[in-house]
């Protein structure tokens, strides 16, 4: 399974971005596709995941209502779709994905993850 991100870059606070993952060789029928994201010094963490053939979607509590995960089917890709950005949003965000139906927060659960892109946000 290959995962190519993009879409980041350097944003002012309170501007957007958004990011995208095209996933390619993955042949499970059913899977999950989240991002997480590793600032300087510190552990990764979620941000936002979502179920690939269902409704069921999670986000970090800070994240909520900024942030807003979806996903084209036809084109194997998700996107992380993000307003209203903070200092704090500064990281590398990785995107990953796992199969199953289950939505986890937990980034042990995940097998498969992409090179990460840069999101850069100035005050």
């Amino acid at each position: 399974v290959q995962l190519q991100a993009s879409g980041g870059g350097l944003v002012q606070a309170g501007g957007s971005l958004r990011l995208s993952c095209a996933a390619s060789g993955r042949t499970f029928s059913n899977y999950v596709m989240g991002w997480f994201r590793q600032a300087p010094g510190k552990e990764r963490e979620f941000v936002a995941a979502i179920q690939w053939r269902g409704s069921n979607r999670d986000y970090a509590e800070s994240v909520k209502g900024r942030f807003t995960i979806s996903r084209d089917n036809a084109k194997n890709t998700v996107y992380l779709q993000m307003n209203n950005l903070k200092p704090v949003d500064t990281a590398v965000y990785y995107c990953t994905t796992r199969e199953g139906n289950w939505v986890y927060t937990d980034q042990t659960q995940y097998v498969y993850w992409g090179q990460g892109t840069q999101v850069t946000v100035s005050s």
